[in-house]
């Protein structure tokens, strides 16, 4: 076994069925191996010294690019509707009106303060943004093993990118699906691209690219990452799936959301503000331990 899945931040309902899975993989071979992953508060840090980290929506949120009453209208769309998103008391299909209510809002006031594109990377540099703690592992691993990292994301594509850009880190194997800004001929933000994707659609947005899916057919392996229990259909365009291990971090409201996440997850970390159990395992699949 992974020495790191006994570390006391690992939850896991059932570890002989990981167990298998990871042997079943490793026989496999990374070259049938593909990472599927949410962005914010997985990639990224939920916290660091005991405060927020932003996601890509705070970062242009509390950035010089937007005014004041911008800001507090923002903040009023969070206050109101994040507590709805974390709420294990209400069914998917009842937060699911109120999430797209929540993200047109979101864009519609950003769209107003038309944002120059060249600022999102000073936007990005002063945010505090940071990707989790042994990223760099991380990304240039999966890099050298040819091994594709897919980012689904309901945050902005383009803030995203600059952040995996600023880091060292954008390798040709990552492909990121998200919401991209759409920008006039002189650079100035004036809508957002296609269809809106949220928490809850990342399955559609996986739907919606079946040519990538296609391209990816030979490896029915996936590793998948999430922090909420929308991002478990991130995988769901993948065809002829062999074995699939899902690993969630469990950032905030752990005691009410413990239960739901072991019913869901195959192995849940707590609080755990680093990619040290995802990299163990990674290693392991690759042969590198």
């Amino acid at each position: 076994m992974i020495p790191e899945l006994s570390n006391p931040s690992v939850l896991m309902r059932d570890p002989q069925r990981v167990q298998e899975i990871l042997e079943s993989m490793v026989k496999a071979g990374s070259n049938t191996l593909q990472v599927i992953s949410d962005f914010d508060m997985t990639l990224t840090r939920f916290a660091h010294n005991g405060k927020r980290c932003p996601t890509c929506h705070s970062i242009l949120d509390n950035s010089k690019l937007i005014s004041e009453d911008c800001k507090e209208k923002l903040a009023g769309l969070l206050n109101t509707y994040y507590p709805i998103e974390i709420d294990s008391s209400r069914s998917v299909e009842e937060k699911l009106p109120l999430m797209v209510e929540w993200w047109t809002k979101a864009h519609e006031l950003l769209v107003a303060q038309k944002i120059r594109k060249d600022l999102l990377s000073m936007a990005v540099r002063e945010s505090g943004a940071m990707l989790r703690e042994g990223y760099q592992l991380f990304f240039d691993h999966l890099h050298k093993h040819s091994i594709p990292l897919l980012i689904f994301s309901a945050g902005i594509g383009d803030i995203l990118e600059e952040v995996i850009q600023q880091a060292g880190v954008f390798h040709p194997n990552v492909k990121v699906f998200s919401n991209y800004m759409d920008f006039d001929e002189s650079g100035v933000l004036k809508a957002f691209k296609g269809e809106l994707i949220h928490i809850y659609n990342k399955r559609e947005g996986a739907l919606l690219n079946p040519g990538h899916f296609q391209e990816l057919r030979t490896r029915p392996n996936v590793l998948l990452m999430g922090d909420s229990i929308g991002d478990l259909t991130m995988a769901d365009g993948v065809q002829d799936m062999e074995n699939i291990l899902k690993i969630g971090f469990l950032n905030d409201k752990v005691e009410e959301r413990k239960q739901p996440y072991l019913d869901s997850y195959d192995i849940v970390l707590i609080k755990d503000e680093t990619l040290e159990v995802p990299n163990a395992i990674l290693l392991y699949l690759t042969g590198s331990k």
